[in-house]
C-alpha cells in the first residue's frame, strides 16, 4: 500500500488535532499503564516465560477481535485513513509466536482472563454499533506497539533468554520501515477524520477506555499468575477455539476479583 497523506504537511500537528486531544486525556491513564506490575517487570528487564506466554494469548484475542472489526469496516469514513492491515497486522505475527511456544495445537492452550474478554466484547460491539469508536482502540495499540517494539522485542529476548528471534514476532513490523515517519502519516491521517463536535467527545471517551481496558488487562493477567504460581497455567486443556475461559477453579475466581479492578510496556505507550 503507498502511504500518501491527506494534508500537505504531515508535520503540522497542533494541539486542536484528534491525535494531541487523545494524548491529553489519556495522560493520567497513561502513567497509571506504565506502572502496572507487568509493565514494571518490562521496564526492569525482568519478564518472565509465563508473563510472556499470558500475554500474548491475550494480545492474540485482542487483536483477533480489532482487526475483524477494522476490516469489516473497511470502508466507513472514519476507517479508511487509518487502515493499514499490510503495515499494522499484527494477528499473523501472533500465531507465529503462540505456535512457537505452545506447538501447532496452541489453539487450546489459550487461556483468556476476565478482563481481556470484556475488552473483546467492547471491541466487537462497537465494531458492529459505531464502527467510528474502532480509531481510538486502533491508534492506542498499533502506535503503542509501533513505537516501543523494537526495544521491548530486545528486552524480551534477554529476559527469556532467546537466541534468535523466534517467538518474538510480534514485535516486528517489517511492512514499517521508518516507524517514525509512519507514525506521523498515521497521525496526519487520523487528524484528518471529519468529527462533529460531539463525534470527537465520543472518540475521546472510548480513547480513555481503551486504556483502561489494556491496564485492567495487565493487572488481570498479574493476579492470575500470583495466585497460581507454581504451578502450569497453560497447560493443554479442552479448551477449543471459540470457547476461551477460564478453566482452573483458582483462575475463575481470580477473574471473579478482577472484574472489581480498575500496551504493552512504557515505550508502547510513549506516542
Amino acid at each position: 500500500m503507498e502511504l500518501k497523506s491527506s494534508r500537505r504537511d504531515d508535520t503540522k500537528i497542533t494541539d486542536s488535532d484528534l491525535s494531541e486531544q487523545i494524548k491529553a486525556v489519556t495522560k493520567d491513564s497513561h502513567i497509571r499503564a506504565e506502572n502496572t506490575e507487568l509493565m514494571l517487570s518490562y521496564q526492569k528487564g525482568e519478564i518472565t516465560l509465563p508473563q510472556y506466554q499470558l500475554l500474548l494469548c491475550s494480545l492474540y484475542e485482542v487483536y483477533r477481535a480489532l482487526e475483524d472489526e477494522l476490516d469489516r469496516s473497511a470502508s466507513h469514513p472514519s476507517v479508511v485513513p487509518i487502515y493499514f492491515p499490510q503495515e499494522l497486522g499484527r494477528l499473523e505475527a501472533l500465531e507465529e509466536d503462540l505456535e512457537h511456544f505452545f506447538g501447532p495445537h496452541w489453539r487450546k492452550r489459550i487461556t483468556v482472563p476476565a478482563a481481556t474478554q470484556r475488552y473483546v466484547q467492547r471491541l466487537r460491539e462497537i465494531g458492529k454499533q459505531n464502527p467510528r469508536l474502532l480509531v481510538a482502540h486502533a491508534y492506542t495499540r498499533y502506535l503503542g506497539d509501533l513505537s516501543g517494539g523494537q526495544v521491548l522485542g530486545r528486552i524480551t529476548q534477554k529476559s527469556l533468554g532467546l537466541s534468535n528471534q523466534e517467538g518474538l514476532s510480534f514485535f516486528s513490523f517489517p511492512g514499517v520501515p521508518s516507524p517514525n515517519r509512519f507514525k506521523q502519516l498515521y497521525r496526519s491521517r487520523m487528524n484528518s477524520i471529519e468529527l462533529t463536535k460531539e463525534e470527537r467527545q465520543e472518540l475521546l471517551d472510548e480513547a480513555v477506555l481503551a486504556f483502561e481496558a489494556n491496564i485492567e488487562m495487565f493487572d488481570d493477567l498479574q493476579k492470575i499468575l500470583s495466585l497460581t504460581k507454581g504451578t502450569d497455567v497453560l497447560k493443554d486443556t479442552s479448551t477449543t477455539a471459540n470457547q476461551k475461559t477460564l478453566y482452573n477453579p483458582v483462575l475463575q475466581f481470580t477473574a471473579g476479583v478482577c472484574v472489581a479492578l480498575a500496551t504493552i510496556g512504557m515505550g508502547m505507550y510513549a506516542f
